[in-house]
């Protein structure tokens, strides 16, 4: 029984590093493109924002892994166990799946922001705006 529940909590641990590490290292690589189209350009900027993103998402995902470590009941069997690993996996994936779109929505507002500032101005607005 003992034995159980730790072999169901490590695969836990190593499958959601793994998921977490993978997903992360994705988003770093194939959201390079799109920050540095949002900061128009500037890719230190991009990189540098990049980065902290990937530091706060594995902040974020591996202390939810941790704090989800717990299952709470007796694991008695194998069966029982990978019904709790699948659980618990299942979990890890919808917080990350539910970050990524999150992260999406975020830099598609400031991106829709970024080029709604950059289109020029109609002339009657730029007169009325500058006292004309």
């Amino acid at each position: 029984m003992t034995n159980t529940i730790v072999v169901t909590y490590l695969a836990y641990l190593c499958l959601s590093i793994a998921l977490t590490v993978w997903v992360a290292q994705t988003l770093f690589k194939n959201g390079r493109v799109f920050l540095v189209e949002v900061f128009h350009g500037n890719e230190s900027v991009a990189d540098s924002v990049n980065h902290l993103l990937v530091v706060g998402f594995y902040l974020i995902n591996f202390g939810y892994v941790t704090l989800a470590l717990k299952i709470g009941y007796e694991v008695e069997s194998a069966r029982a166990g990978i019904e709790a690993l699948s659980w618990k996996i299942g979990l890890v994936l919808l917080v990350l799946g539910a970050m990524h779109f999150f992260n999406l929505l975020v830099f598609s507002r400031i991106r829709h922001r970024s080029n709604f500032r950059a289109e020029p101005r109609p002339e009657a607005y730029r007169g009325f705006s500058e006292g004309a």
